[in-house]
């Protein structure tokens, strides 16, 4: 079987991320996968690529709406099945897949909140283009189907899966965090969404030799910086963007934060749980089906700095959280099982059509 993979490229964050890792299991396990990548000019995609492992096809998408990437996309899809991700995607690569007669495949990768206001009628209309639509939680599966309206009967959930933390790419420059640090760590972009701006107010009540370090870059970073600076805690933070080497970080880190205000999955707190670090996360969205509260890390209040700096104090005292968070990591969220369940929604959608 072909399948076909179609992704808007912008950077990369957690639905690039688990390509890097599906496809080339999907590989492994005999199907012939091909990605198609619509490459935004003002980003240099370099990473991503060579670290991809499948066969590519890269098409310039400047604008957002532009009919001659119908036209390239009619090009480039030859396939059994095509699977698109986010909006993108789901536009061109799904109208291209009908007109080539392809089943589709949409997985949907966060519960963005633009997704509840008008654009829930476009993607309403996508949606009965698509033969199955992956949710990669069961929080956003029902927030697919109860707040955006694509009928519950075409929805189900497949997990993200990750093995290991991820691979480096190079070496860590060299930085300024004390060797003696107790680091809480995010990896996330700097945004609102995921609410650094708590971790950083969390920090004048907790202890002097906790530092906050943020992987990740964004529109947030000056804001951020303005903040730790008001409340006097700018040696204590530390945004050094995104780094070649994660998973040494990951090994530096005494506890992984992530107040997330809402959040499609929380890659990064797989990473963490698979590293046995404990986990401080805010209780929204998909981040309760990772992290299991008071066992595998402790979950929060979103909006609330107060009860996350408590919970901090806490994982500090409780390295245990993180050996059982391992554990439940291993057990639920393998590459494996991600792997299996998409072949088998494939094998079901290729039976019906």
């Amino acid at each position: 079987m072909r399948v076909v993979h179609v992704h808007r490229m912008r950077g990369i964050g957690g639905s690039e991320r688990h390509l890097l890792v599906l496809l080339p299991a999907l590989a492994e396990r005999g199907l012939d996968v091909m990605f198609v990548g619509l490459d935004d000019p003002a980003w240099d995609p370099a990473d991503f690529y060579s670290a991809l492992h499948v066969p590519a096809v890269r098409i310039p998408a400047a604008h957002d709406f532009d009919p001659l990437l119908l036209v390239r996309m009619l090009r480039a899809l030859d396939a059994d099945l095509v699977h698109t991700h986010l909006v993108h995607a789901d536009v061109y690569g799904g109208l291209a897949a009908k007109l080539r007669g392809a089943p589709l495949v949409s997985t949907k990768h966060n519960d963005d909140p633009f997704r509840t206001g008008a654009f829930r009628f476009v993607e309403r209309g996508l949606a009965r283009l698509t033969d199955r639509v992956i949710a990669i939680t069961e929080a956003l599966r029902r927030f697919t189907v109860e707040r955006v309206g694509v009928p519950a009967a075409k929805v189900e959930t497949i997990h993200y899966g990750l093995d290991g933390p991820p691979d480096p790419w190079g070496e860590n420059p060299a930085d300024a965090v004390p060797a003696t640090a107790r680091i809480l760590l995010d990896v996330a972009r700097l945004t609102t969404q995921k609410g650094i701006d708590l971790a950083v107010r969390a920090l004048p009540s907790l202890p002097d030799d906790t530092v906050l370090v943020v992987l990740g870059d964004g529109p947030g970073r000056k804001a951020l910086e303005t903040l730790a600076r008001d409340l006097g805690v700018d040696r204590r933070l530390y945004l050094p963007g995104r780094v070649p080497d994660v998973a040494a970080w990951l090994r530096r880190a005494s506890v992984f934060v992530h107040p997330a205000r809402w959040e499609g999955f929380g890659l990064g707190v797989l990473e963490a749980m698979l590293s046995a670090l404990p986990v401080v996360a805010c209780d929204v969205s998909s981040l309760p089906e990772l992290v299991v509260d008071g066992q595998t890390g402790l979950l929060v209040p979103p909006d609330d700095s107060v009860a996350l700096a408590r919970a901090v104090r806490e994982a500090l005292q409780r390295p245990e959280l993180g050996r059982a968070g391992k554990e439940r990591a291993q057990g639920e969220f393998s590459v494996e099982r991600m792997t299996s369940k998409t072949l088998a929604l494939y094998k079901r959608v290729s039976a019906s059509s």
